[in-house]
């Protein structure tokens, strides 16, 4: 891919973090995401197109508000700076049409789903139930509906099993999750996402417990690790799977 194809990549990405800033705001409080436009959530002041440039905006603006001076929050240029990056590495993982829209649709939803779960420990259905059904179209379209089916139910009943055994240790948001990416990463790759979210959801756990920021008995979001295996494994997840399994 051309320099300019991934600049271009690049740009896109950090507008649509930008629009994705307005999903994990208001979708999980039941608000349009369409209207009304963008204003400050201190003043309600509306933010006008020239202080609302992605990551731009933010450094002009040295991080408060032109109309009040609150702060703006760190996370929206967070969100921002990632989903230009990942944005960027699907370009470059990426160059026939299908398997580059399916990368940057899945990233765009594994970034959605993680800040709104790290907000307010909640994977909406608004949100898997769409993406599983976008993710089985973009592999019909591939010629790969049956092992994205199958992959999706296969990790769904994973989480499913660990849900009834521990009952109540993940939630049904979770299952979902893991049934949108099978949708989109299809077999082995969704089993390398699992076994890299488990990885990281139980180094993260013991960490968050040895230096007393979360009980045993306090609820951590699960998402969050679950898409960060995801993102692994759509980059990474075949060469894994040939080193573990090789043929």
């Amino acid at each position: 891919m051309r320099a300019s194809d991934l600049v271009l990549l690049g740009i896109s990405g950090a507008v649509l973090g930008s629009f994705a800033n307005v999903v994990i705001h208001r979708l999980p409080r039941g608000d349009s995401i369409v209207v009304p436009g963008s204003r400050c959530p201190h003043c309600g002041t509306p933010i006008r197109a020239w202080d609302n440039v992605p990551l731009v905006s933010f450094v002009l603006l040295r991080a408060r508000c032109r109309h009040c001076g609150g702060p703006i929050a760190w996370r929206y240029p967070l969100v921002e700076a990632l989903m230009a990056a990942l944005f960027v590495a699907v370009g470059l993982r990426f160059h026939d049409l299908l398997p580059l829209v399916s990368g940057l649709v899945f990233a765009f939803l594994m970034v959605v789903i993680t800040f709104i779960d790290l907000d307010h420990q909640l994977i909406l259905n608004r949100i898997t139930y769409p993406g599983i059904v976008i993710g089985l179209v973009l592999a019909a379209l591939k010629g790969q509906l049956l092992s994205a089916a199958l992959a999706a139910a296969g990790a769904a009943a994973v989480i499913l099993a660990i849900v009834v055994v521990s009952r109540g240790g993940m939630g049904g948001g979770d299952i979902k999750l893991a049934a949108l990416m099978g949708a989109f990463l299809g077999w082995p790759a969704v089993a390398v996402a699992l076994f890299v979210a488990f990885l990281a959801g139980g180094t993260v756990g013991i960490i968050l417990l040895a230096l007393r920021l979360r009980g045993r008995k306090d609820a951590i979001p699960f998402g969050p690790a679950l898409a960060a295996g995801a993102l692994a494994a759509l980059f990474w997840g075949d060469a894994i799977a040939r080193w573990y399994w090789p043929r």
